[in-house]
């Protein structure tokens, strides 16, 4: 079978190890071609979570289409950054085309082969414990102590541990560093899993079963966001030590070139985390740009751990948002909560809200913006702009929702508008 490949020119692809590291060669190519090449503007995508290179490449692939004929005159350069991070199978990939959405169905309970597969690799080492995993989700021992076993095996599997977690917020519970999934009654909170899960399901109109089948289908809920911790804390290890440093010497490399990033998902903290990798003085960065970043709403405020680094961008900080992100506003605030906090399930979003789900907040002067507005009269030129992009991010199916949805010509305008990339 054929691998995907990405069809813009030119066009380089970046490859990053979990701590961070790039591989050397094409570090060095990129470094070495894109003065050859005369490139004047740099567009840096990254994924959010992915299993493969090929699901990668289809999403770069698929994105950076539009570019060329919006800006026929732009010396424009691409590049597909790679990093470490996974998917369950049951998610729409992230090159998400709404034309071949599937009809809604109730979450599985189960782990199937290529979660499994995705899993084992995400986590070397770990077979075992996936295979306990899973053989705990296939049985559904019908007592509650199974639940603390699973518990204790999804711990084991991400390495999760008091201190072992980047938080977004500064003051997120003091001493409390690890969120109340891992830290409270597994099978308490696999029950309220299970009622996310649900909730974002409603326009389908199905329900979880009662009983400890339905916590069963909590369990496996919570499995997917223990993981997803994991990847959000290597996604800002990657943009930091990795990502950015290499930026660094791109600027001394290709001084003249302005370098535009763009994430998506993970990759959105991924891209962010880089703007505190840059080394000091460094402008190279014209633009970033956000596509339902899974990292918290507060992460650039007073607050937050990237706290004012938006003043390392030589141009705007642009966040699309969309209300149909039922990962971002149902499961992540859930996913975020910290031990002690007692609301409920679908009360988090301010506190614990992400920002692919409602934009930047508490940033004095920062502009709030819907697509129409953004594309009919530009971004600021500068400072923080939340763009609600609902009128294009809307499709997907229970439990992600519209959160892979970003392949649109829109979003490429954004893009290019934030950068002031001229046609």
């Amino acid at each position: 079978m054929t691998e995907p490949e990405v069809h813009v020119r030119p066009y380089w692809e970046l490859r990053f190890d979990a701590d961070g590291d790039p591989d050397p060669g094409r570090r060095d190519r990129l470094l070495r071609e894109v003065r050859t090449h005369g490139v004047r503007d740099l567009i840096v995508l990254t994924h959010g979570w992915n299993n493969d290179r090929s699901v990668a490449t289809r999403l770069y692939d698929r994105f950076f289409a539009p570019f060329p004929a919006l800006a026929p005159g732009a010396r424009i350069g691409y590049v597909g950054a790679l990093w470490p991070s996974m998917r369950f199978t049951d998610e729409a990939p992230p090159d998400f085309d709404p034309s071949r959405a599937a009809a809604a169905a109730p979450p599985p309970t189960t782990l199937d082969k290529g979660t499994r597969q995705a899993l084992a690799a995400t986590f070397p080492g770990s077979e075992a414990v996936v295979e306990r995993l899973a053989g705990l989700l296939d049985e559904q021992p019908a007592d509650t102590g199974a639940f603390d076993r699973f518990g204790g095996l999804v711990r084991q599997l991400a390495g999760i541990h008091p201190g072992s977690l980047g938080a977004d917020v500064q003051d997120e519970g003091g001493p409390h560093t690890v969120p109340a999934m891992l830290q409270e009654n597994t099978h308490t909170v696999c029950l309220r899993f299970a009622d996310a899960l649900e909730a974002t399901a409603a326009v389908a109109d199905f329900r979880l079963p009662g009983g400890l089948g339905r916590a069963w289908k909590g369990a496996r809920e919570l499995l997917r966001q223990a993981t997803y911790f994991a990847m959000k804390r290597r996604a800002g290890k990657v943009g930091k030590d990795g990502l950015g440093p290499l930026l660094g010497r791109l600027a001394d490399a290709a001084p003249d070139v302005r370098v535009h990033l763009v994430g998506h998902s993970f990759g959105a903290r991924l891209v962010s985390f880089a703007l505190a990798g840059l080394p000091t003085g460094d402008r190279t960065v014209k633009s970033v740009t956000l596509l339902q970043g899974a990292f918290s709403h507060y992460a650039f405020a007073e607050r937050g751990v990237l706290k004012g680094r938006q003043a390392r961008i030589d141009g705007p900080l642009v966040a699309c948002h969309s209300r149909f992100d039922t990962a971002l506003g149902t499961l992540y605030p859930l996913a975020s909560r910290l031990a002690g906090d007692d609301q409920g399930a679908l009360d988090l979003g301010v506190r614990w809200g992400a920002m692919g789900f409602d934009g930047i907040q508490d940033i004095p002067g920062a502009v709030r913006l819907d697509l129409t507005e953004a594309l009919r009269s530009g971004v600021p030129a500068k400072g923080c702009v939340s763009v609600d992009a609902a009128q294009v991010v809307r499709s997907g199916g229970p439990p992600m929702g519209a959160h892979s949805d970003i392949c649109h010509a829109e979003l490429a305008r954004v893009v290019l508008g934030a950068g002031r990339v001229r046609a």
